[in-house]
């Protein structure tokens, strides 16, 4: 008989990480955590420029911290410090590099199978990924040849590029003014007026673009990317034409609604995850993390909905 798992956690986040130390601090001893990358946080990793700033109260929105997980805010490498120092000290079994297909419901319990084809048997699942993994793309087609050249992070930039950061959000904003110091970075958003970034990053933005670090397109879209010789060629709405050697796209990310379902997550008529007020989203299953959180990219909000689900567990588990 396979061992059966007292709680499953599907992604290595904030969201997977604090569910998963919660568990441990509140007595729930058979706990196995899954994550595609090879290792924790993957979301901060990738995207987080090294040295950024990391804060408690995201895009200004004041979180209370409710669970055993003290996060106030710092940098990258600060926060990946922290939740190393919590694996360390509890005992959870992970499995990185392993990617779940799909987790489906059997009597009393559910099944996690990987894409490996090995199953694990699991009285409460808890879906924590992220929506980056699924990245938003601009409506018109991307050539093939500039796949290289089409990034979605600033991981990749070299330096001494002309570079296109297209997007109004905070990721967009952050992204400009991290990497103008070293590239000639043009900012271009569809709309005249950035409303839905921090007004921190706005104005990170603008004194850049003050300064003539970063060039300004805004209230204009770009109509088509060509490959000219191996530079992106973008034809602006204005009519302009101009060529960058990188285009970072940081359009958001999208809500994996077929992972989702593979998973047995209940959606509403608008595809809408439902949730209760301890994270749950149907019996033993229970959803943290971005993909939860109306406050996208919120670690301390991640965590609390980590503190909440247990919570939930503990009384359910009778620990």
């Amino acid at each position: 008989m396979k061992n059966i798992y007292d709680v499953a956690i599907v992604g290595a986040g904030p969201g997977g990480i604090a569910t998963s130390c919660e568990a441990v601090l509140f007595g729930i001893k058979k706990i196995i955590v899954f994550e595609k990358g090879n290792n924790h946080s993957n979301t901060i990793r990738k995207y987080f420029k090294d040295n950024k700033p990391v804060d408690k109260d995201w895009k200004g929105i004041h979180v209370d911290l409710i669970g055993n997980i003290n996060f106030e805010g710092g940098t990258k490498e600060s926060t990946l410090d922290l939740f190393d120092d919590s694996l360390e000290k509890h005992l959870i079994e992970a499995k990185f590099n392993t990617e779940v297909s799909h987790v489906k419901r059997v009597d009393d319990h559910f099944e996690v199978v990987v894409t490996s084809g090995e199953s694990y048997l699991s009285k409460n699942v808890v879906i924590a990924i992220g929506k980056m993994g699924k990245p938003n793309m601009p409506s018109y087609k991307i050539p093939l040849t500039l796949k290289k050249q089409i990034n979605h992070t600033i991981i990749e930039c070299k330096g001494n590029e002309d570079v296109l950061v297209v997007g109004g959000g905070d990721s967009a904003c952050e992204y400009a003014y991290f990497i103008c110091k070293d590239n000639n970075v043009t900012f271009n958003y569809r709309k005249e007026v950035i409303t839905r970034a921090h007004p921190n990053n706005v104005d990170n933005l603008m004194k850049s673009a003050e300064e003539g670090k970063i060039e300004l397109r805004m209230g204009v879209d770009i109509e088509k990317i060509e490959d000219e010789n191996g530079k992106i060629k973008a034809y602006f709405t204005d009519g302009k034409i101009k060529l960058f050697d990188r285009a970072i796209y940081a359009l958001g990310g999208v809500t994996p609604k077929e992972f989702l379902l593979n998973c047995s997550v209940q959606l509403d008529g608008e595809d809408n995850i439902i949730l209760d007020e301890k994270n749950k989203n149907d019996k033993g299953l229970y959803v943290a993390g971005d993909i939860a959180g109306s406050i996208g990219g919120s670690i301390a909000l991640a965590l609390n909905h980590g503190y909440n689900i247990v919570t939930d567990l503990k009384e359910k588990l009778a620990v």
